[in-house]
């Protein structure tokens, strides 16, 4: 991924309210598609007259510039099942339920997210699985996340 592509889409996302969930860039070198899921910055879930703003807000930008080909497609979604990536994000949804990988803990399970703690060794996670016991597991060991779409 281009870092000056993500820095333009990430500043622009920043200017009407949004943070950038992921940026995936594929299509040809002529007609290039960028897929910018983004989320809101109140927890509110992202509706279409924001993913609307976001797009406008990136396509002055992009249409600025000389970082993507004349004839892009800009395609701004919701984050769905969002990837967790950052410690930030892992405290942030504290709470919610999240698909996770982590084969010295299991493997792949869904558990509710009960706290993030800091330790001498790095942070660590507190997972409840629907049935079981609460597990710690260093982030470190979390090879994948996403939050889980669940009815409440």
């Amino acid at each position: 991924m281009n870092d000056a592509l993500e820095h333009v889409v990430v500043q622009g996302l920043a200017e009407v309210g949004y943070d950038l969930v992921e940026l995936r860039q594929g299509g040809t070198r002529t007609r290039p598609v960028l897929e910018v899921r983004i989320d809101r910055r109140d927890g509110e879930k992202v509706t279409v007259d924001d993913c609307a703003r976001a797009s406008r807000a990136l396509e002055a930008r992009l249409d600025d510039g000389s970082l993507v080909a004349e004839r892009y497609v800009l395609q701004v979604s919701s984050p769905g099942e969002r990837p967790l990536r950052t410690l930030a994000e892992w405290q942030r949804f504290v709470g919610r339920w999240a698909n996770v990988l982590a084969p010295e803990a299991g493997g792949r399970f869904e558990a509710e997210i009960v706290g993030v703690d800091e330790e001498a060794d790095g942070p660590v996670v507190t997972l409840r699985p629907e049935r079981g016991e609460a597990k710690r597991i260093p982030l470190a060991a979390v090879k994948e996340a996403r939050l889980a779409f669940r009815f409440q």
